[in-house]
């Protein structure tokens, strides 16, 4: 069995990016090979134009609760931890392709932190044998 982590990244809000690069850094700090793959809204997150946005948070992240600092989680560093993670250890980045098409994006407007472009099996080839997160 792989060591590997994998994550399909599918939303594209503040919250849920900084979640997945939280554990991205966790387990290359690890020496876990992670694969990511961005589907949807979370490639467009990583548009070279969009990244350094206000992505807004999930619904259930943005009602307010007794005693909950709902408006710090936005200005967690999502971008710099996803960074992080790939100078410390071995970490892939994969725009869905069937996504690009819906979305009529163009891989080459990405920010330079996704690696390249592929569809489903690719992803799921580097996964082979490892842990798969959804988030």
């Amino acid at each position: 069995m792989s060591d590997s982590l994998s994550i399909v990244l599918f939303s594209g809000t503040e919250d849920k990016l900084h979640a997945a690069a939280t554990i991205a850094v966790g387990a290359v700090a690890m020496d876990r090979p992670v694969n990511i793959l961005l589907m949807y809204w979370a490639l467009d997150a990583f548009r070279a134009d969009r990244i350094a946005n206000d992505h807004g948070l999930a619904y259930d992240a943005a009602r307010p609760r007794f005693n909950e600092p709902v408006g710090l989680v936005a200005h967690i560093p999502w971008l710099e931890t996803f960074r992080q993670a790939k100078e410390i250890g071995e970490m892939s980045i994969l725009a869905c392709s069937g996504s690009l098409e819906v979305l009529g994006i163009d891989v080459t407007t990405l920010d330079p932190l996704v690696d390249s472009s592929g569809g489903i099996a690719t992803f799921l080839l580097a996964a082979e044998g490892g842990q798969i997160l959804f988030i």
